[in-house]
């Protein structure tokens, strides 16, 4: 066997359409537990519980006790990024379908990405910033680039406390409805957090959508899409 990680062993865990249909109900950063994880792969419980043993032991979901439950989240940001880049591998390579919906288009708009912002929005901000140098390549990755701290300054959000986390401030993430990227790290969590706080969009219940407002969408492009 050659050296090195064993991709095989997380595309099998992956690949199940069971467990898949787990991880992709997890993907917008919430926790669930195995019964509502069952419902969402469309298994028995304790079939479920089975792929649950094996994507927990597999690295893929932590396990939280809280009193007498215990929720599943994904284990990472990283297990997320890798999900959403498989969507987008699959969007583009899998069968060809008829045209989505309503419901399909508001994902493709705006939806959470584990903690950050997706979607035709997201890439838009991001392609943005990158285009005014507040964010700038560096290597394979993105840094803050001269005019960014004042730039997020200017709308309420201090990047030198994002700077002091241990978490990486910007981060590339591949958006799978769009197959381009869009803004991940403590930055991308932030704005996320900045556009619900204002009240501009609101998270849909049970599901990835943020649905703007029309004031909302207004008020977003003016601050993060500036001409």
């Amino acid at each position: 066997m050659k050296e090195g990680p064993d991709i095989a062993r997380i595309a099998s865990l992956v690949g199940d359409p069971a467990r898949a249909n787990m991880l992709t109900a997890l993907v917008g950063g919430g926790a669930l537990t195995a019964s509502e994880l069952a419902l969402e792969a469309g298994v028995g419980l304790p079939t479920a519980s089975s792929h649950l043993a094996k994507l927990t032991d597999g690295g893929l979901l932590s396990l939280t006790s809280q009193g007498r439950h215990r929720y599943y989240g994904l284990a990472n940001r990283q297990v997320a990024a890798m999900l959403e880049s498989i969507m987008g591998v699959a969007s583009s390579a899998g069968p060809r379908r008829t045209r989505p919906g309503p419901k399909d288009a508001a994902m493709r708009e705006a939806r959470i990405c584990y903690d950050h912002l997706a979607g035709d929005h997201a890439v838009a901000m991001f392609d943005g910033f990158v285009a005014r140098g507040i964010i700038r390549p560096e290597c394979e990755t993105f840094a803050l680039g001269k005019q960014g701290a004042g730039f997020f300054e200017a709308v309420g959000i201090d990047t030198a406390a994002l700077d002091a986390q241990r978490r990486p401030m910007c981060r590339s993430c591949l958006d799978w409805s769009v197959r381009r990227t869009h803004l991940a790290g403590t930055l991308g969590a932030a704005i996320l957090n900045r556009v619900l706080a204002q009240k501009w969009a609101r998270r849909l219940p049970d599901s990835r959508v943020i649905a703007f407002t029309p004031p909302g969408r207004q008020a977003f492009s003016k601050a993060f899409l500036p001409a």
